[in-house]
């Protein structure tokens, strides 16, 4: 029930998670207007903009919120100082203010307005930033799938034609109990293959480097610790330059932007099998050079998959463990 005009909250969300998204609930339901306030200081690692876009995407884009970035340049104790901040920042005094901390109140005094305490003991969602950032694959539960996406690790399996990179990709995904995400470039060829299409355009592989991307970025919204994917756009970018002689700035671009954990790649030194698609047995060498130059060039992490198939799968779990006992915001 809407008690009041105008109420704000004020803090880092450093990550917004689901104390968080209970927070701003409340509060929406108590005001007709609401304005939230991301602190944002240079130290940290993860932008201002982006925690407010996570914020906007969990309110559900619901009208009556305003997700703003301020500087965090006050103590945090300085409630005189940063009740004189928000108000020159709305040009006005909430009605109410809304926190789960024990600054809330003098914070609220000194505005001139009333403090709503919410689940300050943490008993309705048991968690912090604080805890997060400590162990952020630890506290996945926590967090809401755009912000879940940003913590989980990124592992892309890439290689020349039959190496047994779906194969692997799909049996590390079992083993890890996550989400795996097959290759769009194969299931594109076997739809031009059906047409008796044989001819690659350069915007077909700006399509599938996006396809790739989006659905990715779709499956690491309910992945579990790491998402693993058979290939992704910096690949696709290889074969675009197997397939046209060129490189292609388009494709490119859409990999620029893309973060990748951990690369696998496979080496070609396992038999060759035909399943009716395939045409670069004799390109197989080229390509894995082609792939371990340019991983080497964009300073990619990255560990190299030989031998039989049972001792990849040994060597790829024991880089993945490696990565998930490493703590990155």
């Amino acid at each position: 029930m809407v008690e009041a005009g105008t109420g704000v909250v004020v803090g880092k969300f450093y990550p917004p998670h689901h104390g968080h998204q209970l927070l701003v609930q409340t509060a929406r339901a108590a005001v007709r207007q609401l304005y939230v306030f991301v602190c944002h200081h240079p130290s940290q690692v993860i932008a201002g903009e982006l925690r407010a876009a996570w914020l906007r995407e969990m309110c559900g884009g619901s009208d009556g919120v305003e997700v703003r970035v301020i500087a965090d340049v006050l103590d945090g104790d300085d409630s005189p100082g940063w009740a004189a901040y928000i108000r020159r920042e709305l040009g006005f005094a909430p009605e109410l203010v809304f926190t789960s901390e024990d600054y809330g109140e003098p914070f609220a005094y000194h505005l001139g307005a009333r403090h709503v305490l919410v689940d300050r003991a943490r008993r309705q969602v048991p968690c912090s930033g604080t805890a997060i950032r400590a162990d952020p694959l630890g506290h996945l539960a926590f967090l809401a799938p755009c912000v879940r996406a940003h913590f989980v690790r990124r592992v892309v399996c890439v290689g020349a034609e039959s190496t047994g990179k779906t194969t692997l990709t799909e049996r590390l995904a079992r083993h890890y109990g996550t989400a795996w995400v097959p290759e769009y470039g194969r299931e594109l060829a076997e739809e031009k293959l059906r047409r008796g299409d044989a001819t690659w355009r350069s915007s077909e592989f700006e399509r599938i480097a996006r396809e790739q991307a989006r659905r990715e970025d779709a499956a690491a919204r309910g992945a579990e610790r790491v998402l693993l994917c058979d290939t992704d756009a910096f690949a696709t970018g290889i074969w675009h330059e197997r397939y046209l002689g060129r490189r292609s700035a388009a494709v490119e671009a859409v990999a620029d932007g893309r973060r990748v954990d951990l690369y696998l790649l496979a080496a070609p030194d396992v038999p060759f099998v035909q399943d009716g698609t395939r045409d670069g047995e004799h390109l197989r060498h080229w390509m894995h050079g082609r792939f371990a130059d340019e991983l080497a060039a964009r300073g990619a992490r990255h560990v190299l998959l030989a031998g039989p198939h049972p001792e990849r799968f040994l060597c790829a779990v024991g880089a993945i463990d490696e990565l998930l006992g490493e703590v990155r915001l």
